[in-house]
């Protein structure tokens, strides 16, 4: 006699299909909270607005991530994730490739990043996120630069690190692409320029 019940293929089929949507559902949630936080004050970014952005309810939202707050640690993770795996992607040593991809980082993050950094002082979930941005900048300078940090000691490495820090921090790109107007390639040569000289 066969049974009325569901094939287990067809059970298997149906599971998968709910687990990406489900996954589909997480990321969209965690891409609007990034874009909503980087383009508003975080206090004025609601969950509702979020949701809207994500094109789900509100209760979605909570059902995962509980509160504002447990949203926002996970968006803060999903960033890290995203910007390290950018950053890494140009081989450490390889000087044109860091730069431009860089360059590239700043020119998709940049902007939000500037408006994260101008929240800071007044809200602590911006100040977690900015604090592991510089962490992650630091880690990535330590990575990028590795073997010329390496061939330098003490208080002379200290200083050369400290330099690659500010010269290629966003603040950097900033003055180059939107204060003084060069193009994202001027911007680049010039950075490659000045990187160029810190490591003479």
């Amino acid at each position: 006699m066969k049974s009325g019940g569901m094939k287990p293929k067809h059970r298997a089929y149906r599971m998968g299909a709910r687990a990406e949507a489900a996954a589909d559902t997480h990321r969209r949630i965690l891409e609007a909270a990034i874009e909503l936080f980087g383009e508003r004050p975080y206090d004025e970014v609601s969950l509702a607005d979020v949701a809207e952005a994500a094109q789900v309810t509100v209760q979605t939202v909570l059902r995962r991530f509980v509160s504002k707050e447990g949203l926002t640690e996970a968006a803060i993770a999903r960033g890290v994730e995203e910007v390290r795996t950018q950053r890494w992607a140009a081989p450490a040593g390889d000087l044109d490739a860091t730069v431009q991809g860089l360059v590239e980082h700043y020119e998709k993050w940049g902007e939000r990043s500037l408006r994260f950094l101008s929240q800071e002082e007044r809200t602590p979930a911006m100040r977690e996120l900015t604090d592991a941005g510089r962490a992650l900048h630091y880690e990535w300078v330590d990575h990028a630069f590795s073997a010329r940090l390496a061939s330098a000691k003490g208080a002379v490495r200290e200083r050369l690190r400290a330099r690659l820090v500010a010269v290629t921090d966003v603040a950097v790109w900033k003055i180059m692409r939107r204060d003084l107007g060069l193009s994202a390639g001027a911007t680049e040569l010039a950075l490659r320029e000045l990187v160029a000289a810190v490591l003479a």
